[in-house]
């Protein structure tokens, strides 16, 4: 790994963990300088701007991984619903989250819209690959249930301050009888 290298995973690293705790306004180059202990100029030599820091941190976040090419339709489900809640999980945080939500930060929430778009695709297409196959039912919207997905994971964290790590496996046995054919 160089030098540089190491340097943008610091300030990527930074940026999400002060988005996730305090949300997008919490992100400055002055508080990821104090959060990471690189200089401001070393940030400002990689990055233009704030929205320019969030951005690249924020783009680490589009790809998830990969899904095994013989993976049956059960286990195509659980890593949707994986990877439908990680962009918020291991990503934006429930503070990134609640200032998208507000558009509290209209650029933070500029940047991850664009984001998401990316992510959500790849899942979309797994959804739909599902349906291709006849193994999974044709009239369920790809759209509808990875915002179903996202959704009751929002409502457990709001309800019991928390999520269990039992969740993903209670949201599949919920989900998979109403989509399997």
């Amino acid at each position: 790994m160089t030098a540089r290298r190491a340097i943008e995973d610091v300030i990527a690293e930074s940026t999400l963990r002060l988005l996730r705790t305090g949300g997008p306004r919490s992100v400055t180059v002055e508080a990821v300088t104090a959060d990471s202990g690189i200089a401001k100029t070393t940030i400002y030599r990689r990055h233009r701007d704030r929205r320019d820091m969030l951005s690249a941190a924020l783009s680490r976040l589009v790809s998830p991984g990969p899904l095994d090419d013989h993976a049956d339709t059960p286990e195509r489900l659980r890593w949707v619903i994986a990877h439908a809640i990680a962009v918020t999980d291991d990503g934006i945080g429930f503070g990134g989250f609640a200032s998208l939500l507000t558009d509290d930060d209209p650029d933070f929430s500029t940047v991850f819209r664009e984001i998401l778009v990316a992510q959500r695709a790849t899942l979309v297409s797994v959804v739909d690959a599902c349906k291709a196959d006849g193994t999974m039912r044709t009239d369920v919207e790809a759209e509808t249930l990875i915002d179903a997905i996202v959704g009751t994971y929002i409502a457990e964290r709001a309800r019991t301050g928390r999520v269990a790590d039992d969740w993903p496996d209670r949201l599949f046995a919920m989900f998979w009888p109403a989509v399997r054919t």
